[in-house]
Formats: structure tokens, C-alpha cells, sequence
């Protein structure tokens, strides 16, 4: 295993030793202002302590978050842990019948969330075999649904003194997040301490990020990976909630950002839309450094297309939701068109033929195989990760190094052993040449079906 070292801490503990390190720095930059680390922590104890009031004893109980793209988000979320809750993530994007079963299989027992996301919630209530309390994080009309607490009452009523951090094991469950669902119903996916711990610091080593650091978040929701890594470096967040792509490039360059998060149906847009071969240069500001796109492919022309037209590199990654999630990114000084790039700090890679389970060597085609700190504790209802007897995840994926150790993916392994009943015999590994143009461009996939090959991040973050 690579040398690789991480904060012995829990996950809260990063905000924690950010708001001590620098309390009067920019946290998050959002439309209703700005929120410094100290101010952020200090919410964090207000929440974990509104939770004590209303669970009783909440170490240990299930407690939903929905990672919307605002302040309140990272609040509840470090709030629950500090309060020694396993927080479930909840995507605000999900269908009635998709909440209805993270809160049954997660037996979450209250929901931090919006009103648009909590509207549908209290409608599932009937359906849960146990009771579901409900805050709403945006009620500032006064206007809830049922029973729901409106977020600015559950603060003002908490104790505001801080809570203290106290020893935690780093192998205890901090939060479950739910699969993407697409070979199946979504699964619970259990991440401790320690796993989310070291994600933040192995994406925020891949990244760049230091305390000098702008992200901007030009995204529907705030992925966890991308808070927690950047409270680790300390750097600022801007959350952008503009959908207009061309928007978000002014208001990277007006917060001087360096650093752009984006998706690839949006970057998709921003490539084509005519205004953007208008704008001056360089149009996302003189800070900017990289263009950072995860959640599914991106096509190899737009990146270009970008990449000519902001002067950075345009960047991809690779991982799952088992995997916290992190665990391949592109790097800017130069990465071949198609690759996910290199493992992260700490992390190993190594292909196996899909039948005998035999290493390949580079260029031959295999399943994905990973370890490293980050690795889940294991699927909600299952005791261990399906590893084997040294620590290999095997990912689902199909794909091949080359000779820089870049990894390139092409299929799911479900693709490899059969297509429509026709047996395809897994043993037979196919070399891919250099020459080969499907070694330099992905196979092209919807946003919208995120599993399968090249995938940069699989599951919600």
C-alpha cells in the first residue's frame, strides 16, 4: 500500500480545525451572503445540538441531509455527525418513490431539507414503518408541510454553546449514501470516518486545493466530496446557482476562482453556446487553473473546445459511491484524451482478466480493481465489501492501463459476459492497441445513465 497519511479525526473535525485555524475566513460564498469556517462551526453546534433535544440520544441514529447547494446543507451535515449521527445523504433531485426508499432502507428518523424535497417526504411518511420529523431548511415564507419544523426555529431554540469533539473511533459508519441504481434498486453505501476523512485529503492533494483556493460550484447540488475537501484545504466555496453556463464563468471570474466544478451536461452546453467564443479572455478570470468535471462523461471535443477557450486544462476523474468517492483524476500538467487518469494519493489500481482473476498486463483490457483507506465498510444489510483476502474492490468496470498507469475505461463487466444472451467467453482479454482510436475516446454515454464506462464519479456524491 502507497505511503499516504490523513488527519486523525472525525469528519466534523475538519471544520472544526478550520474554523480554529482561520475563523474569520470565507467558508462558503452563497446568494445570502457569506459564512466564515468560525461561523459555520458555530451553526454545526447549533444543529448538533437541536439534535439532541429532538432525538434524545442521537449517536448513532439515522439522520437525512439533502446536499442542496447551500449553507444550510453543510451545516446540517457536520451538525448530525458532531451530534454522533450517521448522516444519509439525500439527493433533492430524487422522485417520491426514490426518497421514500432511501428513508426506509437508511430507517432515517429526521430530514433536513428543503421545501421542495420536503413536500414529497411528508407525503411518504404514511408509507415508513416508523416516524419521519421533518426540518425544512427554506421555509422563510412560514409556509410548511404538516407537522415540519422550519429551520430558523430549530436553531433558535438549540443551545448555542460549542460542542466538543471528543475521541471517535475512525471506523464507525458517518454516513450512508445511496448508489445510483443503475444495475439494480439504489444500495446503502457505508462510509466511516476514516474513509471520508481520507477522501478529502486525497481530493484535495489531486486537485490543488489549498487555503488560497476558490471553487466555484456551478452544480444542481453540493456533492459531499467537494465540502469536505475543500474545508480540509481551507479554501473558499462559491456556490453558483445560475444555471446560465455562460453566467458562471462571470461569476468565477468575479469571485476570482481557481478552480471551476461543473457538469458535463452543463460543460456540454457551455462548449456549444455561441457566446462563449464572445466573451474575453480568459473568460473565467486570471485566477482560474482548472476546469474539474465529474458525474459522468465528458466528450473528449468539448473538453477542447474549453480547454482552448479558458486556457486550463479541462479535468476528469474517476470513482463510485463505495469508494467515498475518489479514487482516479486527471492531472494538469498532461493526461492522455479518454483516461481517467492517475490513482489518487494512497490509492492502488491493478486490472484482472474478468474470468480467472489474474492480473493483466498494460494495455490488456480487465476489471478495475482498487484499494486504499477510502474503500466503504461495507453495503446497508451486508457485513464487508466484496474484497478479496487482500483488500481488492473489484469495481464493475472494464478497462485497461497504459504505460503512464493512466486508467482508460470501455464496459461494464455485465457487458463483457453477455449481451442479449449471447455468451461472450471472459477470458478472452483483448489487447488494445496505441493506434486504436477507442484507446484515445471514450464511449459516449447520457449524463442521464451514469453507470458504465468512462464513468468519473458513479453514485451520488
Amino acid at each position: 500500500m502507497p505511503s499516504f497519511t490523513y488527519p486523525d479525526l472525525p469528519v466534523d473535525g475538519l471544520l472544526r480545525a478550520a474554523a480554529v485555524r482561520d475563523p474569520d475566513g470565507i467558508a462558503l460564498r452563497t446568494p445570502d451572503g457569506p459564512v466564515s469556517f468560525g461561523g459555520l462551526d458555530a451553526r454545526a453546534d447549533r444543529v448538533a445540538a437541536f439534535l439532541r433535544g429532538a432525538l434524545g440520544e442521537p449517536r448513532g441514529a439515522r439522520v437525512g441531509v439533502a446536499n442542496t447547494l447551500d449553507a444550510a446543507f453543510a451545516a446540517a451535515y457536520y451538525g448530525a455527525l458532531r451530534a454522533g449521527a450517521v448522516v444519509v445523504l439525500v439527493d433533492p433531485l430524487m422522485t417520491e418513490e426514490g426518497l421514500r426508499h432511501v428513508c426506509a432502507a437508511g430507517e432515517v428518523e429526521l430530514v433536513f431539507a428543503p421545501a421542495r424535497v420536503a413536500e414529497p417526504l411528508n407525503t411518504a411518511r404514511a408509507a415508513l414503518a416508523g416516524p419521519l420529523a421533518l426540518v425544512v431548511t427554506d421555509a422563510a415564507d412560514g409556509v410548511l408541510p404538516g407537522d415540519a419544523l422550519p429551520w430558523a426555529a430549530a436553531l433558535a431554540a438549540a443551545d448555542p454553546q460549542p460542542a466538543g469533539l471528543g475521541r471517535l473511533d475512525p471506523d464507525r459508519v458517518a454516513c450512508v449514501q445511496f448508489t445510483t441504481g443503475t444495475s439494480g434498486r439504489p444500495r446503502g453505501v457505508r462510509l466511516t470516518h476514516r474513509n471520508l476523512v481520507a477522501n478529502a485529503r486525497q481530493t484535495a492533494l489531486a486537485h490543488g486545493l489549498g487555503p488560497d483556493s476558490v471553487t466555484l460550484a456551478h452544480l444542481p447540488l453540493l456533492p459531499a466530496m467537494h465540502l469536505n475537501s475543500a474545508v480540509y484545504a481551507g479554501a473558499c466555496q462559491v456556490l453558483c446557482a445560475d444555471p446560465d453556463p455562460v453566467a458562471s464563468l462571470a461569476a468565477a471570474a468575479q469571485a476570482g476562482a481557481t478552480h471551476y466544478l461543473g457538469l458535463p451536461a452543463r460543460l456540454h452546453r457551455l462548449a456549444a453556446d455561441p457566446r462563449l467564443a464572445a466573451l474575453p479572455r480568459p473568460a473565467g478570470g486570471e485566477r482560474l487553473t482548472s476546469v474539474l468535471s465529474g458525474g459522468s462523461a465528458l466528450l473528449p471535443a468539448a473538453a477542447r473546445t474549453l480547454r482552448e477557450r479558458l486556457g486550463v486544462p479541462v479535468l476528469q476523474g474517476y470513482g463510485m459511491a463505495e469508494l467515498s468517492p475518489l479514487t482516479h483524476c486527471q492531472r494538469p500538467g498532461g493526461h492522455r484524451e479518454g483516461a481517467v487518469g492517475l490513482p489518487v494519493p494512497g490509492t492502488e489500481c491493478r486490472l484482472v482478466d474478468v474470468a480467472t482473476r489474474v492480473p493483466v498486463e498494460v494495455w490488456a483490457t480487465g476489471e478495475v480493481e482498487v484499494r486504499g483507506p477510502q474503500l466503504m465498510a461495507g453495503y446497508l444489510g451486508g457485513d464487508r465489501p466484496p474484497t478479496g483476502p487482500d483488500g481488492w474492490f473489484a469495481t464493475g468496470d472494464v478497462g485497461y492501463l497504459d504505460d503512464a498507469g493512466e486508467l482508460h475505461l470501455v464496459a461494464r463487466v455485465a457487458d463483457v459476459l453477455g449481451r442479449d444472451d449471447d455468451s461472450v467467453p471472459p477470458g478472452r482479454a483483448e489487447r488494445v492497441p496505441r493506434e486504436d482510436p477507442r484507446a484515445a475516446e471514450p464511449e459516449r454515454r447520457s449524463p442521464a445513465a451514469p453507470a458504465g464506462a468512462p464513468v468519473p464519479y458513479r453514485g451520488s456524491s
